[in-house]
């Protein structure tokens, strides 16, 4: 099973607490986590974009770097991971886009991908005037011609698509990616996954609840059905916050304790943002978004428990037919990925390939 880390490219990570670390997020804090995931055999590094924050007592979200420029910087420092940014679609045109994507392929050697955000919070984009109509209903059309642009580009240097979103005119690339860059994508809904199963290489599957490591296993069938239509190879990774400690006493304590201290009027706006989309389907990004019940991390699958309990469910997770990894998530990253690295990963038959890469680099 591979193991990614989301690292904290916006303040506070991914809890809306008033109990939880609490930090702003900078290049230093993040080429740390980065390295420290890298040295100890984690297979990729992927930052999201967001350009409008929560707000709320702890302002969440309100803080937050650039993605492609951020792993450009990774890039340089590091020597194995692989490093993933993701691309605000409607704010970025797919040429500069590809651009961009081919010089960080560059500085990393041929270790880098892109996520395509389609989005989903219409206050991101329009703040600046980038919202078009109807982009609800149509976000994924629209990402359909804006990764076919790219992949003309990448792969022969040249494009003449027309479109009805784009229409390029013997447009220019050179150089090329010396490897091909590869595409993730985040559809959760029907319409999602069809667009992943076409144009992805990987998508991100959303979890639930606490300590269910099974439960994605539908949606990752769903997925897999997506992908037999396009007969593509198409792998599932599941977004996943890991809450450890030595014991599950102390691991459900610090859980509660950051329920204590919810940011309840960020939770609301993003209730509220999530609901706007009126098209959100049953198991949607929006709709999954959209549930008070788990809001406190942006109802994340999440794993609370010893480190000995955390391998386990790790374990059971990579069980699931068709699932590729994880993108894991921390309540403290810098803390986190050294507990992983030390205390999880030992444990984990699924991670028994890199334990013994990692113990021969040491």
């Amino acid at each position: 099973m591979e193991v990614g880390v989301f690292i904290p490219i916006g303040n506070n990570g991914w809890l809306i607490s008033a109990t939880s670390p609490q930090y702003k997020p900078s290049f230093a804090l993040n080429k740390s986590i980065t390295l420290a995931a890298e040295r100890y055999g984690f297979d990729f590094a992927l930052s999201m974009i967001k350009l409008h924050g929560f707000g709320g007592k702890t302002e969440f979200w309100d803080h937050n770097l650039d993605s492609m420029t951020l792993m450009a910087g990774l890039a340089a420092v590091t020597q194995r991971i692989k490093i993933f940014a993701s691309i605000p679609t409607l704010a970025l045109p797919p040429a500069i886009a590809a651009r961009m994507a081919v010089t960080i392929d560059s500085i990393s050697g041929g270790r880098f991908g892109v996520n395509i955000v389609s989005g989903w919070q219409k206050s991101e984009y329009s703040q600046m005037g980038l919202w078009p109509a109807q982009h609800f209903r149509r976000r994924y059309e629209y990402c359909s011609e804006y990764v076919q642009v790219m992949r003309d580009l990448w792969q022969t240097g040249q494009s003449d698509f027309q479109g009805e979103f784009f229409q390029m005119q013997d447009c220019r690339l050179s150089p090329r990616p010396q490897t091909p860059i590869k595409v993730i994508c985040a559809g959760q809904s029907d319409s999602g996954m069809a667009f992943a199963a076409t144009y992805g290489d990987y998508n991100f599957s959303l979890g639930a609840g606490i300590n269910q490591p099974s439960a994605i296993a539908p949606t990752i069938a769903r997925l897999q059905r997506a992908v037999e239509k396009t007969g593509r190879d198409v792998g599932a990774y599941v977004l996943t916050m890991i809450v450890a400690d030595e014991t599950d006493e102390a691991a459900k304590a610090k859980w509660a304790h950051y329920h204590a201290g919810a940011d309840n009027e960020a939770i609301a706006w993003l209730i509220a943002s999530s609901k706007e989309d009126v098209t959100a389907t049953v198991g949607s990004s929006a709709e999954h978004q959209s549930h008070p019940e788990g809001a406190i991390n942006l109802n994340m699958g999440t794993l609370v428990g010893s480190y000995e309990s955390v391998a386990r469910m790790l374990d059971a997770m990579s069980e699931i037919p068709n699932l590729r990894g994880v993108l894991l998530t921390f309540d403290d990253f810098e803390i986190g990925v050294e507990a992983f690295g030390q205390r999880i990963q030992p444990l984990m038959q699924s991670r028994r390939h890199v334990r013994a890469g990692v113990a021969q680099a040491a």
